[in-house]
């Protein structure tokens, strides 16, 4: 996509700071980070969101991903990370490209879980919330 940062990035129109890559994946070091070392990692291809990962490039798609949090773990010496994806707008998709967030972790850091996201407590008891999903998985 001619207008996507990310696709420029990919294909190096525009500069970063690529710390691992591999045939179908770029991770490079977020422009705007909220921690030292915080990384995103791309597929090279235009993908909008997860769902539309091709499922033959979900294996190469973990092995970057935990390639990528190795050298974050051994350069910052920590094990502690979150690992995210914010898919669609109303999530803080800011960019409709598929881009996971590495954020290395330290103490004092004043960041939460990533429970602390979002709270919007179901209404609905877990065996309807559970019925919903059934059913569509059913009708799929």
């Amino acid at each position: 996509m001619s207008d996507c940062v990310f696709c420029k990035i990919a294909t190096r129109q525009i500069e970063s700071y690529i710390i691992e890559e591999s045939e179908n994946f770029l991770a490079f070091l977020d422009i705007h980070p909220h921690a030292p070392g915080h990384t995103l990692l791309i597929p090279k291809n235009h993908f909008k969101n997860l769902s539309e990962l091709p499922e033959n490039l979900g294996e190469e798609f973990v092995k970057i991903a935990k390639k990528t949090a190795f050298l974050l773990s051994k350069a910052f010496k920590t094990e502690h990370f979150t690992i995210g994806i914010n898919q669609g707008s109303l999530a803080g998709q800011t960019i409709d490209h598929l881009h996971i967030h590495f954020l290395p972790r330290f103490p004092n850091d004043k960041g939460g879980s990533i429970h602390s996201v979002v709270y919007n407590k179901p209404e609905e008891d877990l065996s309807a919330i559970y019925q919903k999903i059934l059913k569509v998985k059913n009708e799929s």
